[in-house]
């Protein structure tokens, strides 16, 4: 019985590893790219892989690469009003200190979606309604989500979603923008400078080690957020950053 409940749990550990391993690479990885990845036996992948397209948390497409299947969404979901609820004080002492709103948001279907926010105390505010769903290359959440990616993952997602311009300040270049995520990734921490929206700034870091990929931010209108602010701001979404990846542990 010890050994089989051994080998049990064994599997469950590895199923959970080739989930983790095709969220990072973007949602979608071939068998082989799985097995180079997980250094796992091939028949061992096609096994835990044909169990998880079964039950619906894997499926194949039509280049016959598996993806991220649609049983994940209502677990994702689930995670995601815990893991904002669970943040809401780190992300309220770094509105009061920062003096400006503070964010979350999570990747999720090739965006970044809003779960938890605490606006600033001044009248003119930023207010992003939660669950709102905004693009990945025109934000700064979106752009610190995309710096945890591979750049492989990042073309993907761009050549399917496009890069819409928002603003004439957008990114639209997909070099420009593998070269943006490049300076993000050796910084530490994503701005967006009214791409998004007109007046608008904001800085956000990933959140590290979060059980799916996470970004906090604090916006601003840039008559507020500016330069200066941004550097002293930094620090403190650093170290909100890490206490919150604290209780994902």
């Amino acid at each position: 019985m010890a050994a089989e409940t051994s080998v049990g749990v064994q599997s469950v550990g590895r199923a959970f590893h080739l989930l983790h391993l095709m969220s990072e690479a973007g949602g979608q990885m071939s068998i082989s790219e799985l097995a180079a990845a997980s250094g796992l036996p091939l028949p061992t992948i096609h096994r835990i892989i044909r169990t998880l397209t079964e039950s619906g948390h894997v499926r194949q497409n039509a280049s016959r690469q598996y993806t991220l299947g649609p049983r994940l969404v209502g677990l994702g979901e689930s995670a995601s009003r815990m893991l904002a609820a669970g943040s809401q004080p780190d992300l309220r002492e770094l509105a009061d200190v920062a003096g400006e709103t503070a964010n979350m948001a999570l990747y999720d279907g090739d965006r970044a979606v809003y779960v938890a926010q605490v606006p600033s105390h001044h009248s003119m505010r930023m207010f992003t309604e939660l669950g709102r769903r905004v693009h990945l290359h025109a934000t700064g959440v979106g752009k610190a989500l995309l710096s945890q990616m591979p750049d492989s993952a990042v073309r993907r997602i761009m050549t399917s979603t496009g890069m819409p311009a928002m603003t004439d300040r957008t990114i639209t270049d997909l070099d420009v923008l593998l070269q943006v995520l490049a300076e993000i990734r050796e910084r530490g921490h994503a701005v967006d400078d009214g791409e998004h929206e007109f007046g608008v700034r904001c800085v956000a870091v990933p959140v590290p080690d979060a059980p799916t990929l996470t970004a906090i931010s604090v916006s601003g209108p840039e008559s507020r957020l500016t330069a200066e602010v941004m550097e002293r701001v930094v620090p403190l979404l650093r170290a909100t950053a890490t206490a919150v990846a604290k209780r994902f542990a």
